[in-house]
């Protein structure tokens, strides 16, 4: 049950009409007009006949609905209903359904339906007389019980100011659909109560309006402008394809319990409910600049670093070297995948699989080398004494190469679908960014528990780094070094990366910034570290432990 405000002309009787109704003769003629009606009565009764039979015509030649169809239409209102209350089983049937049913509503003079599922309102009115139209919702109760909240529309009178013809009666189609199995985009988006709320003409096109529609929302729950938002919906280009939600051309005002839609077109409204901590699309278009540009600096850095090494051989006599050149190749391979990861996105599914395992497999080692790194610092500072260990090279490179590609090849042969097209939600869903990454949730927080462990060992070894040199803070000189030194160290064991787990609350933003920034540019620190420090140092001037 809706209530209806509008103004609506009132249209005066005309003379012909007044003649229907009879008149009053005040004059000292009425005796004998009275008598002339007594004589002419059966001619008088036939004029009225034929009147009334043209007035019954003229009504009857009005379009309406035949009996048959209008069956039909109440069937197929009944029918989706039936098949939103069983659940989102087929949501591209349902919407289809749904197109069917609007296409028969624009035939009928006027119609109200009323559901648990779905309520429809069609209204009729000349264009030049409409003044505006306000609908509220006042059910508060399902037929089927429990509550449900108010929704409520309001059109402005410039709703027909881009109708091209005057003068030509208009129809209004109102539907109000409480599930959200019709309208379910490729993220399966949560709306507000799941309601939607939608409205056309029949004959017209309505955008870009002076003074836009206003809906609002009904709720009962704690939300902003973070993370609630008025979107509309996109229908998918395809037959097959579905839509999108988004939020052009609509503005979002929050209030107590209410959020006040005001769009400049009609279609299907609804309020998008979004994850806390979503990034707005703002925020990740300058994170993924960041990351970008980041990325490409260690990249080129490193190789630069790597080819400089290699064509100086003399540079690579000591282990610590060695190390310093496996983290490098293996930064190196981690950028170049996360730039290809969002450019292949696009690709075919198998080639964004291959670049996901590949992405994979660059952050297990890189995560990898430094652990051999704090392990090899741990040899050099903590264990004074020269420590033989055959092999020592070898046995770093199984562990950091060897070991995690291994995993992730039996994963990718065994669970291929483990990788795939990573989703970034945003506060416009809309606008999401996809690359290729991990697709399952255990895998995901598998690589994070692997990351954690390393990230507290290379911790504790730069926190006994740290005791160590306080002990020789005697040593003014050398100790302003070694404090240099730390700071190397600490991008050189990856300790940033320990930021991924403060992604939580306040700390969601200037974390990723920080996280970002850093080690996006973990390649370039730990180059000019080597080459500031390492370069300038003698060769063989560090002790060579190993073998």
């Amino acid at each position: 049950m809706v209530s209806v405000l509008s103004q609506w002309p009132v249209r005066p009787l005309s003379m012909g009409e007044y003649g229907l109704l009879g008149f009053c003769c005040p004059g000292p003629g009425c005796l004998l007009q009275e008598r002339t009606m007594m004589m002419s009565t059966p001619l008088l009764i036939t004029l009225v006949l034929c009147i009334t039979t043209s007035v019954l015509q003229a009504q009857g030649s009005a379009p309406k609905m035949a009996p048959s169809e209008l069956e039909e239409m109440e069937s197929d209102v009944d029918t989706l209903e039936k098949k939103l209350q069983q659940g989102c089983g087929s949501a591209l049937h349902a919407r289809e359904r749904l197109n069917r049913l609007e296409e028969k509503l624009v035939h009928q003079e006027k119609y109200n339906f009323t559901g648990s599922m779905i309520e429809i309102y069609v209204f009729k009115f000349m264009t030049e007389h409409f003044r505006g139209l306000n609908l509220s919702s006042r059910m508060d109760m399902k037929p089927g019980g429990g509550r449900r909240l108010r929704h409520a529309m309001n059109f402005p009178a410039e709703l027909v100011e881009g109708v091209r013809v005057r003068g030509v009666e208009q129809k209004l189609v109102c539907i109000y659909i409480h599930s959200p199995c019709i309208f379910q985009d490729a993220h399966n988006s949560s709306m507000l109560n799941n309601d939607v709320l939608g409205a056309f003409l029949h004959s017209e096109h309505v955008a870009e309006l002076s003074r836009p529609v206003e809906i609002q929302f009904w709720h009962d729950m704690v939300l902003d402008a973070s993370n609630a938002t008025c979107v509309f919906w996109q229908p998918g280009a395809g037959a097959g394809s579905t839509g999108s939600w988004s939020r052009e051309g609509c503005k979002t005002t929050h209030r107590e319990g209410t959020i006040i839609c005001h769009c400049d077109h009609l279609t299907y409204f609804a309020v998008l409910l979004l994850p806390a901590g979503t990034l707005n699309p703002a925020q990740l278009a300058s994170l993924t600049h960041i990351s970008t540009i980041g990325c490409s600096l260690s990249a080129a850095a490193t190789l630069c670093t790597l080819l400089l090494c290699y064509f100086s051989r003399q540079r690579l006599r000591d282990n610590t070297t060695r190390i310093h050149m496996h983290l490098l190749a293996a930064l190196l391979v981690l950028n170049c995948c996360f730039l290809l990861s969002t450019a292949l996105a696009a690709s075919a599914e198998g080639l964004c699989r291959v670049t996901a395992a590949l992405l994979h497999t660059g952050l297990l080692c890189t995560l990898a080398w430094m652990a051999a790194e704090a392990f090899h610092l741990l040899l050099l500072l903590v264990k004074v004494y020269n420590i033989y260990i055959q092999h020592y090279l070898l046995k770093l490179c199984l562990f950091a190469w060897g070991l995690p590609i291994l995993a992730v090849v039996a994963v990718f042969v065994f669970k291929r679908d483990t990788y795939g097209y990573h989703t970034i939600s945003t506060s416009e869903g809309y606008r999401n960014v996809t690359m290729c990454w991990l697709t399952s949730p255990s895998a995901h927080y598998t690589t994070l528990c692997y990351a954690g462990l390393i990230l507290l060992f290379n911790t504790l070894v730069l926190g006994r780094v740290v005791m160590i040199l306080q002990r020789i803070r005697q040593q003014k000189g050398q100790a302003r070094k070694d404090w240099a030194t730390v700071l190397g160290l600490t991008c050189l064991l990856g300790t940033t990366w320990g930021l991924a787990f403060f992604s939580f609350g306040i700390f969601l933003v200037p974390q990723l910034y920080l996280f970002t920034i850093l080690n996006s540019l973990q390649g370039l620190f730990v180059c000019l570290w080597y080459i500031t420090v390492h370069r300038q140092s003698k060769p063989g001037s560090v002790s060579n432990m190993s073998r």
